[in-house]
């Protein structure tokens, strides 16, 4: 064989010393590229002596840093075009010497390899040492060298001879590295990494004022060497942390800020707003545009190492029917088999290294990708105008931070694949075209064929990918209002009713999954059958075309049709991903386009630079711009420093839109708002974040010991603290879930107080609404408009619209008004204001009067870290999942139908080789027809192998993403109310959407991919052990070491998947509080800090990625080495033996499969790896598929009487009651009993019981001993829908979910439209829904956002009204509404409820003081029970007290 060809051959030169024709080898582009190696070598050597080693230096000061990836990008670069003219020259010379004809000519082309050798390799060492160079530009002497080399190296590409593979694969490698660094030298920007001082965009930058950056720590990959970094060994030692003991995230080093999301957002919102500059918004392109420039460097280099793998995995197929012919016997020089098993060597070890690099740059291209799009959503959120939030619920704006990010992350993948395909079928006809001549045109057509089959497919696909993410954003929507609301749904017993439409929301789902993955199926038929359509076309053409098949060059060709396979069989999930990726651009896009808040509504004056605090001038706002009636028309007035201001008015007369017009929140119209000073919102719906007491209420500001402790007096939350076990360092649960309503409020104020604002804006803070005193003026709002302003005296006797609210104050007033006033100077029993009743104990709760000894066990924060498993996934997970679906009847068709098809295509391709002549001259054992119709059966047989193995897994996949969904949500809606009290809504959504994707799209096909890459190896081991037995002595302890590998990787990658999972829910929970908290946020003018800790948290969540990307490809590249070991020992086996021994047909078919395996051996241990790492998501469903139940919903056995309760007397006795049993007791004894027909209130301090004892007559929380008897019933003995449906409660947080009004007054659908109608004109709401062009089903968006929280409670009074429930429980059911409709509905109870038992907890004493009887208690006991009359003669009673208290503050509002 000609491997590197003569000078000779090519009649370029006789003799180098012949002068006549010196002149045209002078011309050659290898002789004067020689010469420009031998200048710079002349430079850097004159350099050095000179002692300034800088030759290249200048260069990597224009990188961003010296261990920056551009730098190590140029520095491979330099090592592979020095290695690869060390290969060439190496080769040339051993070919020429073994020839005999080495000579001068022969002598100055190795002279041509060997500079460019040394060249290159100097220029890496020099590289590699340098240190940072003040110079900001390259020398023009290097400019110019790499301008030369860069022409020499496109026109040695142009004038190559084409037959000689080798130097065309050497002049492309040259042109791609000369490329590479003239762009460096010539237009690369000056600066380091750390320079984005030059970015007018500060917004994105200032969480690095936070502490948050990172500029100059080093990174393991950062400070990592060259080596290390070609063999990824600076993951070692995390992975050898990893064997030693589960990594938690303080384990697993930072990113560098190249790779952070700190450094690459500010980036990339450059880019998209440089791209955006024409005007017109986002778009999909822009967005696209923007992606590619933030990430060009990481695409291009990864396309480089692409482009070197496609080349190198195409080498071995090209000399294999060299080798049959060496095998043979037909040799073309002496030691030409070690050159070939040298070459082959070679070729397999380039193939590894480039797409082992090439994998982790894409990986990493995508971690960046997310990271900045998830900055991108996250700003988005905080300046979204409110019409806009209404057009997009939290659960799509969720989806599209989680799921459309991490899909365009993973985009990364495949986004070479498209022009990879193109590359690779070239290269493959080319092979085929030298072997098969004129019948490779039958391959390309056929490829092409089956290319443009796939079209129609794509567009399904396209089609099923948006249907099925937008019924996914309708679940994903659905079940994070219902997870907000449980305790309502536990409550009121609709979680059924709601799990139900959860289930038709994923029924409608898994119709769109069920097409996406059959269409799959049919794909993976057509692909995997695509390749062997190719060679049956090709051979069929030979026949045609009269070529004849000798069985080296068919060997090739089904070489070459194997590669080919890989592009073929990734096209639909190339497809797949490209269709993907479209849809979540364009839903990103379309966010990003959505209006943000109006940057001019207020006027912003310089704190000091007015004598007015707030001043509003003919201002007309509007929620809905469009709409022609506006919120707020006509606002006039002017607050000076140091007023105070209360803004009154009914339910719905836009109190809480005037002050959201103060905080610029209410889009403008007309007018202007000017406002001086900083500002401090309290919201009337409590806004908490997770994480401690005090840290919500410093809200990013530092502790200052004495103010705080001021504030904690002022909001009477310092005994609140004292109960507490872990005082103002307890965790918060999401949404202030383990605090009372009260407390949730007095955190707010407290949160307020601490900023020392100008301007402080209050919503109804103390939800009893108290004439305040000291307002020194007071605003009626009624209907959009101040209908009074003045002075309180002076509006008051003006009479209208404000003496309307304070009469309804002082009839409240009346009721107590025999109450000696006077007392209100001793001090209260119960301090302060009461709270509402919340969750006001919890775990948290204790009695301060047991002097128990606090345990670490009894002082265990409610919401714990989240429980992730250690140590290896259980076989128990492996096994739930394969019998999930029809008991896992389908798992051993699917594997013998893969076993089938591996043995007909190994028998088809076996068939071809010994069925075929080694030569022309050789007859072949069977004729053409025969030779044709068996391999086409064996081929049919195969490809109908693949189609049932790819319906029966998509099948038993589809199956299992269903029971394993209903399992886990059946689990979860029926799980106790503790469960979601300490457990983050993020950590059930992010199963339920991300683990859920998981399980529906990835894991069926990790599984297959195991179970077909076992199959294939083992025939591939079969088919080279038939040629020689001995390579089972490498292969088997070439297993044994990887298997050891991969126990020693998976320690490690395990843990950090589970990091990754850990990590994401935090992400996401801060994401969804930052949505509904957003209002507060920009009202303190906390937006940078937010920023920097969503920043904070996506860097958490793309550390264990990262570095799980990089154990994986230490993995990969350690298992690729050992099976290109066991190839070459096989290759050498070969051709050791003599000619004759084996058929070189057969050894050429293992040849062939050989060429796999170091792919399905490092594809296989990466399968199962990838499996283990995914296989986690079924573990986490599992885990909430196990949680405990709560008793039964209904005992058939004990069903209680229709009727019952008839009469509603509640007869507790001996009542205990603890949260959990290592935790003390709330309820401590209680005996009394709440008589038929009477109203009761119930009164007492925070953590004295009261919300405990009405979660216990719910059975929100079991009893650990006593009982409850409903009418002679024990509640204990019955199902908890029999006990939770015959009892009705209004709840403290008014609540409505998203639909309409009938189906938030009647969600069961038990009533009729009049029933409706007569219960919203009894709750004084009738009037306001017929206004409405819908009436009943007019829309309720997300959370009732669309209705005031006064309208809400209403809404709540109505369903109660509907019930007509015996026993009804009132639990500051009057907290959002004004004193006029308090008294409202305090008459309509009267009047529609007078047989009922009402009971009642509030802190107004209004609500209570009519009351039959009240209940006070007092650390889990009774302290006082008795009528209201008995205990307010009592002068010393805590309830005489607590009363005389509360009229003495209301009157002297009207003093």
């Amino acid at each position: 064989m000609d491997f590197l060809g003569s000078t000779k051959a090519n009649g370029m030169l006789t003799t180098f010393l012949s002068f006549s024709e010196s002149s045209s080898y002078l011309m050659e582009p290898r002789f004067v590229s020689g010469l420009l190696h031998a200048v710079l070598l002349l430079v850097l050597f004159c350099s050095w002596v000179r002692g300034r080693n800088n030759g290249f230096g200048s260069v990597t000061e224009r990188l961003k840093d010296k261990r920056g990836f551009v730098f190590k990008s140029v520095l491979f670069c330099s090592l592979v075009l020095s290695l690869l003219n060390l290969v060439l020259m190496s080769l040339s010379g051993f070919y020429w010497y073994e020839s005999d004809w080495l000579d001068q000519e022969q002598l100055v082309s190795l002279l041509m390899f060997l500079l460019p050798t040394v060249s290159w390799g100097v220029l890496s060492v020099s590289l590699h040492r340098c240190s940072d160079y003040e110079q900001r530009k390259s020398p023009l002497f290097l400019r110019i060298w790499l301008a030369f080399y860069l022409l020499v190296s496109s026109y040695s590409l142009v004038v190559v001879d084409k037959r000689h593979v080798h130097l065309l694969v050497c002049d492309i490698v040259a042109f791609s590295g000369a490329l590479l660094l003239c762009y460096v030298a010539f237009f690369k920007k000056a600066g380091g990494g750390n320079n984005n001082n030059n970015n007018s965009n500060g917004v994105l930058e200032e969480p690095l004022l936070n502490g948050d950056g990172r500029s100059d720590e080093a990174t393991p990959y950062s400070r990592a060497s060259l080596l290390s970094l070609l063999t990824f060994s600076w993951m070692g030692p995390l992975i050898e942390i990893g064997n030693k003991k589960p990594l938690d995230l303080e384990d697993v080093p930072q990113l560098h800020d190249s790779d952070s999301v700190v450094g690459l957002a500010p980036k990339f919102r450059t880019m998209l707003e440089s791209s955006s500059d024409g005007g017109g918004g986002v778009t999909t392109f822009k967005l696209m545009k923007a992606l590619f420039f933030s990430a060009q460097w990481d695409i291009l280099v990864t396309a480089f190492y692409a482009f070197i793998y496609t080349v190198a995995s195409y080498v071995g197929p090209a000399l294999i029917d060299t080798f049959v012919q060496y095998l043979n016997g037909r040799r073309q020089y002496s030691n030409e088999g070690y050159v070939l098993v040298i070459t082959f060597f070679l070729a397999k070890l380039v193939e590894c290294l480039s797409q082992r690099h090439w994998f982790f740059g894409a990986q990493k291209a995508g971690f960046r990708m997310r990271s900045s799009l998830v900055a991108m959503v996250y700003e988005k959120s905080l300046t979204l105008s409110c019409h806009s939030k209404q057009g997009r619920t939290s659960g799509e704006i969720i989806n599209i931070m989680s799921v459309d990010t991490t899909r365009i992350g993973n985009f990364s993948w495949h986004m070479h694949d498209p022009w990879m395909v193109l590359l690779q079928v070239g290269l493959a006809l080319w092979i085929l075209y030298r072997n098969l001549g004129l019948a490779s045109v039958a391959a390309l057509i056929a490829t092409v064929l089956v290319m443009l089959v796939n079209f129609p497919f794509g567009r399904m696909q396209e089609r099923f990918q948006e249907k099925l993410m937008e019924a996914k954003d309708n679940r994903m929507k659905s079940t994070s209002e219902i997870l907000r609301n449980m305790r309502i749904l536990k409550l009121q017993g609709w979680e059924m009713k709601f799990l139900s439409k959860v289930f038709d929301l994923r029924k409608s789902e898994e119709g769109w999954l069920k097409k996406y993955v059959y269409n799959s199926a049919v794909i993976s038929f057509v692909f995997w059958g695509t390749p062997t359509l190719v060679s049956v076309s090709t051979f069929g053409a030979c026949i045609l075309l009269g070529i004849p098949l000798e069985s080296g060059k068919i060997l090739s060709a089904l070489a070459t049709f194997r590669i080919l396979q890989e592009p073929i069989y990734n096209l639909p999930e190339t497809i797949s991903m490209v269709v993907q990726t479209k849809v979540s651009l364009d839903r990103i896009a379309s966010y990003l386009c959505l209006d943000n808040l109006q940057p001019d509504v207020v006027e912003t004056l310089p704190q000091g630079g007015s004598d007015i605090a707030v001043e509003v001038t003919n201002s007309t706002l509007s929620w809905d711009v469009s709409s022609e009636s506006p919120t707020l028309k006509d606002i006039n007035f002017k607050v000076l420093p140091g007023m105070k201001v209360a803004v009154c008015g009914t339910v719905g007369s836009g109190k809480s839109s005037l002050l959201s017009s103060i905080l610029g929140e209410v889009p403008k119209l007309s007018g202007s708002l000017k406002v001086c000073g900083t500002k401090a919102y309290v919201a009337q719906s409590p806004w908490i974040q997770s994480g401690t007491i005090e840290e919500n209420i410093l809200f990013g500001k530092p502790m200052e010991r004495e103010r705080y402790e001021k504030v904690l007096e002022a909001c009477s939350l310092s005994k609140d603290l004292e109960i507490l076990s872990f005082g103002d360092q307890t965790v918060i649960g999401e949404r202030g879930i383990n605090l009372s309503g009260g407390q949730k409020q007095r955190i707010q104020i407290a949160r307020a107080l601490y900023q020392r604002a100008d301007i402080y804006l209050f919503d109804d803070p103390f939800s009893a609404v108290d004439a305040h005193t000291g307002s020194h003026l007071f605003k009626v709002m009624k209907d959009g408009r101040i209908s009074q302003a003045g002075k309180y005296i002076d509006i008051l006797s003006s009479g209208t619209d404000f003496m309307e609210l304070i009469g309804a104050h002082q009839e409240a007033l009346a009721v107590v008004g025999s109450v000696d006033t006077n007392s209100a100077s001793e001090k209260p029993a119960l301090g302060g204001q009461e709270d509402a009743i919340g969750l006001d104990v919890k775990q948290e709760s204790q009695d301060v009067k047991n002097d128990k000894p606090d345990t670490e066990e009894t002082k265990r924060q409610l919401v714990q870290e989240e429980e992730r498993e250690k140590g290896s996934v259980a076989l128990d997970v492996y096994w739930k999942y394969i019998t999930l679906a029809y008991g896992g009847a389908l798992v051993p068709f699917i594997v013998l139908a893969q076993v089938l098809f591996q043995l007909l295509q190994i028998g088809s391709n076996y068939w071809m080789a010994w069925a075929t002549p080694l030569s022309k001259d050789v007859e072949a054992p069977v004729n053409i027809s025969t030779l044709m119709i068996v391999y086409v059966a064996l081929a049919v047989g195969s490809s109908l192998c693949i189609l049932v193995r790819a319906t029966l897994l998509v099948t038993a996949g589809y199956k299992t993403a269903t029971e394993l969904f209903h399992k886990m949500h059946h689990c979860i809606f029926r799980s106790p109310m503790s469960f979601f009290d300490s457990t983050p809504s993020g950590r059930i959504m992010n199963r339920a959407s991300t683990d859920q994707s998981a399980v529906d799209l990835i894991i069926p096909y990790e599984f297959g991919a195991v179970a077909i890459t076992v199959i294939q190896l083992i025939g591939i081991i079969g088919v080279m052990s038939q040629v020689s037995w001995l390579v089972f002595l490498v292969f088997i302890p070439v297993v044994a070491a990887s298997i050891w590998y991969q126990r020693y990787y998976i320690a490690a990658a395990r843990e950090l998947s589970r990091l990754v999972g850990v990590c994401k829910a935090p992400l996401i929970q801060h994401f969804a509080e930052t949505i509904s908290g957003s209002t507060t946020i920009r009202s303190f003018n906390q937006e940078s800090r937010f920023r920097g800790d969503n920043m904070r948290l996506s860097d958490d969540f793309s550390r264990p990625k990262f570095y799980l990307a990089g154990a994986m490809e230490w993995l990969c590249f350690r298992l690729d080495m050992l099976s290109s070991l066991t190839f070459a020992f096989s290759l050498v086996f070969l051709i050791s033996i003599p000619t004759g021994v084996i058929d070189p047909s057969l050894a050429g078919l293992a040849v062939t499969y050989g060429l796999n395996l170091n792919t399905l051996q490092a594809w296989l241990i990466w399968t199962l790896c990838n499996l283990e790492n995914k296989i986690i998501s079924v573990e986490r469903m599992l885990q909430y598929a196990s949680v405990p139940s709560e008793p039964p919903l209904v005992i058939e056995s004990n069903r209680p009487e229709q009727s019952w309760p008839s009469l509603g007397e509640v007869d507790i006795h001996d009542l205990q009651v603890r949260y959990a049993p290592h935790m003390p007791l709330v309820l401590r004894g209680i005996t009394c009993t709440f008589k038929g027909g009477l109203r009761t209130g119930i009164v007492g301090r925070t953590g004295s019981g009261k919300s405990t004892l009405i979660q216990t007559l719910f059975r929100i929380v079991e009893p650990s001993a006593g009982e409850i008897r409903i009418d002679g019933v024990n509640i204990l003995t019955i199902g908890l829908h029999d006990l939770r449906l015959r009892l009705s409660i209004i709840p403290q947080d008014p609540t409505m979910f998203e639909g309409t009004v009938r189906s938030n007054l009647d969600p069961l659908e038990e009533y009729t439209d009049d029933q409706i109608w007569e219960a919203l004109d009894k709750c004084q709401l009738g009037d306001e829904v017929r206004k409405k062009d819908l009436k009943l089903d007019s829309s309720v968006s997300e959370n009732g956002e669309n209705w005031s929280m006064g309208q809400r409670q209403l809404v709540c009074l109505g369903r109660v009204l509907l019930k007509r429930s015996k026993i009804l429980v009132l639990d500051e059911a009057t907290a959002s509404v004004d004193t006029a409709t308090d008294n409202l509905i305090q008459k309509t109870l009267r009047e529609h409820f007078s047989d009922c038992t009402v009971i009642t907890i509030a802190h107004r004493i209004s609500s209570v003081i009519d009351s039959d009887m009240v209940l006070l208690l007092s650390n889990g006991i009774i302290e006082e029970y008795d009528s209201p009359v008995k205990l307010l003669e009592n002068k010393s009673s805590s309830f005489a007290k607590l009363v005389a208290e509360y009229t003495s503050r209301s009157s002297s509002s009207f003093e």
